[in-house]
Parts: structure tokens; sequence; C-alpha cells
């Protein structure tokens, strides 16, 4: 799928349906020519539904559909007969998605499971028929309940990512590669900055048939909690990862500086991203000698890594081993 066709994050405008009124109607027949009130309440009006659906992945079917109304509820009748319910709407949402309120920012909730349903907006309630008013000071009210209107108001649909890994680093430091090693994922790959720019996710294969998803989240930069580069794009992505997989590559200049420029830049951004699991991997060991290994472990003291290649397959199972052990800790 082409880059251009991520989308993560939407503003839609939703207006739910307005209820029905009940009805004042008197029942009046052949020889009941002074019956008591037989009005029905009136429908309900259509909600606004967000369903998760863990076939999509990207919010891009709704970028062209602005405005969603439901339908109205219908007016309740004689004979105590109740107004139709207007039709509701269902937003088909992938897993992961998060709505707020655009005018405040309000959290509002987030679709996590496959067929999870949630009320975006609320239909307003039909009006109580004149049968509900009735007593025995007033046998015959002529008066009905009018319907509730519904709401309405700008929603915003941003998607944050669902996997079990994350990989983190600077642009170029290996992570498609790494994704398109170990999964069936095939990201873009080149040997130039922001060649990833959007978020990929693939299915890793482990031993006696276990699998867990990683995610390969575009490259951070310095200043990205600003908004430098794609920065605040998607760092929310690497919100929804239990465990983050950090990849400073072997030819870096300054393997524990890098390490923190990630490390703060996370903490500027959301000091509880801090609180995942985390590791830290030496990508592209296959330019290494075990003496420059020695030396950067000796630059790392204290904080645990391994060195892998996805070029040369070094390591890459002790690497899942420990990402397995990691996310089942």
């Amino acid at each position: 799928m082409v880059d251009s066709n991520f989308v993560d994050y939407i503003k839609i405008h939703c207006q739910s349906g307005h209820g029905g009124a009940g009805s004042a109607h008197l029942r009046r027949e052949k020889f009941v020519p002074k019956g008591g009130p037989d009005g029905g309440d009136g429908g309900r009006g259509g909600h606004i539904v967000l369903v998760g659906n863990q076939q999509k992945w990207t919010l891009l079917h709704l970028k062209f559909h602005k405005h969603v109304k439901a339908g109205n509820g219908e007016s309740g009748g004689a004979q105590l007969k109740t107004g139709a319910y207007g039709e509701d709407i269902f937003l088909e949402v992938p897993l992961g998605t998060v709505a707020r309120d655009a005018e405040t920012n309000e959290f509002l909730f987030e679709i996590t499971e496959q067929g999870e349903q949630k009320i975006l907006m609320e239909g307003g309630r039909g009006g109580l028929g004149n049968d509900h008013f009735k007593s025995s000071t007033n046998q015959t009210p002529r008066y009905a309940q009018p319907g509730e209107p519904g709401r309405e108001g700008w929603i915003i649909l941003e998607l944050k990512v669902l996997a079990d890994v994350g990989l983190v680093g600077f642009p170029s430091s290996g992570k498609s590669t790494l994704l398109s090693v170990v999964s069936a994922a095939k990201p873009k790959i080149a040997d130039y900055p922001f060649t990833t720019l959007t978020p990929n996710l693939g299915i890793v294969s482990h031993r006696e048939e276990k699998s867990f998803v990683m995610a390969d989240i575009p490259g951070i930069i310095e200043g990205a909690h600003l908004g430098k580069g794609l920065g605040l794009r998607f760092l929310r992505h690497i919100e929804r990862n239990p465990m983050l997989l950090f990849l400073i590559p072997a030819d870096s200049p300054d393997h524990l500086n890098e390490y923190n420029i990630l490390l703060n830049e996370l903490e500027e951004y959301n000091p509880e991203l801090l609180d995942k699991q985390r590791l830290l991997t030496v990508s592209k060991s296959d330019l290494l000698d075990e003496q420059l290994m020695n030396e950067i472990s000796a630059e790392l003291k204290g904080i645990p890594h391994i060195f892998f290649s996805s070029v040369t397959g070094f390591h890459i199972q002790q690497l899942k081993d420990k990402i397995w052990q990691i996310i089942n800790s």
C-alpha cells in the first residue's frame, strides 16, 4: 500500500438522530366514542457507533466522509405504537483507534478489540406518548412529549498502532531491515533518512509456532517531541507498544549518546513511555569484530544490550528469544 494511503488522524462532524415525538392520540372507535389516551412513544434517534475491525489498519476510508448523520426516530402512533428507531450509523475503525472531542480534546474512549462497539454519539430519546400522563384527575391528557434532539459536534479519531514490540531508533538505523528479515512484512528500505514514512507491522514467528507483532515506527530525530522531522505524527504510535526495542547502528559515532537522545525524546513526549519494558540492540553488527564489540559493550556498561545483524543473521534467533522472554515476563 502506498504511503499516502496511511491515514492515522482525521476530524469528522457527527450528528446523531433526533428522537421522535410521542403521540397525543385519543382512542376513537365505532362503539367507543370517548376512549382514553392511546398515544405511543416516539422512537429513539439513531446512534453513531465505532466498531473495531482488525482487518483495517488505516482511517483512509473515513478521510473523505467528513459528515456523518444518523437517522431520526419516528413519531409514536395510535394504539400505543412506538415509533421506529432512527437508523444507527456504524463506522469501522482499526484496533487502536482513539476518539476525542475536537473542541476540548477530551479523551472519550478507545477501540482495542475485534468487534468491540462503542457509541460515539447517542441519539435523542423518543418522547413519551399521552398514555404515560393519564391519572385519576386527568383521564384524557391531550399532550405528549416531543423527542429529544440529537447531539452534534466535531470528533477527532487518531490511530495508535497496536503491536507487542515497537522499534525505536534514528532514521537508517536498520529498523525496516530487521522487520523484513524476521517477518513477511515488506517495508521500503533505502540508505537515506526517512525511508519509512508510515508504521509497518509484521508478525514474527517464534519457536513452537509462537508469534508476536512488531511495529517499525518511522525514525526519530533530536527534537521530535517538538514536532521536528516526523515528530509528533508518529511518536503516539509508540504509546501502544508494551515493549520498545531500541536500535543503535554499529557505525554510530557515540552509541550511548544516541541512546540517551532517544530516551530523552520519549520522556519529553510522554514520561510514561520510560516505564515500558525496553531492550537496547546494536544493529549492523556485521561491521564489527570482537574487539569493537567489547569496546561498545564497555561504553554501554550497565545497560542490557544485544549485538545483531539483519544481513548475516547474527544473533537474530537470540534477539527473538529475548523479546519473547520480555513480552511474556
